[in-house]
């Protein structure tokens, strides 16, 4: 078998990973919310669950929120992040694949073409991106898994803005209880 057949061999089964992982998450998610009774290790896991999906929201940033009330903050943030991080696996590897979801539209195709010629700032967009809110993320880690980024790097940055962002919405949580219970005089 050459080379080049095995490749697309590999990417074939990434991709079948993907949409295995995906469908699984779908079908079982009544299941995956259970896992925030193991606290900490909870967290990380609902985490990578919420953020395995691709196109599909799962509130994760919500149940942060929520965790944050319960737990320390800083450790929900890290192990959110963390787990937040490796669920954007999916779309690297899907990218990586070659056969993103979203390979013909205008904003990935751009987003691909500058990841492209800026490849030392591109980190920097991958942080971003994974610290502001939004739903674009998935688009930059199909993009970096496209461009075959190093995925240490991909998961560095990634963790990185994750973490940060996951930061803000646990003391959030923390902060909306420690206000409630002082305003209501408890």
């Amino acid at each position: 078998m050459n080379p080049k057949s095995r490749v697309t061999i590999l990417r074939v089964l990434v991709l079948v990973g993907v949409i295995a992982i995906i469908a699984c998450l779908f079908v079982f998610r009544d299941q995956v919310k259970k896992l925030q009774e193991y606290g900490y290790i909870g967290i990380f896991l609902l985490s990578i669950a919420a953020n395995a999906t691709i196109i599909i929201p799962i509130p994760g940033v919500a149940f942060t929120t929520a965790m944050g009330a319960i737990f320390n903050p800083i450790g929900v943030a890290i192990a959110a992040g963390l787990g937040a991080a490796l669920g954007e696996l999916t779309g690297y590897l899907a990218g990586f694949s070659g056969q993103a979801v979203a390979e013909r539209t205008t904003l990935y195709t751009r987003l691909t073409i500058w990841m492209k010629s800026h490849q030392n700032l591109a980190y920097g967009v991958i942080f971003l991106l994974a610290f502001i809110p939004n739903p674009a993320f998935d688009l930059a880690g199909m993009a970096s898994g496209a461009l075959k980024l190093p995925i240490w790097k991909f998961l560095l940055a990634c963790a990185f803005g994750k973490i940060l962002k996951m930061l803000m919405f646990a003391y959030a949580g923390y902060y909306s209880v420690t206000w409630l219970t002082g305003f209501l005089g408890k």
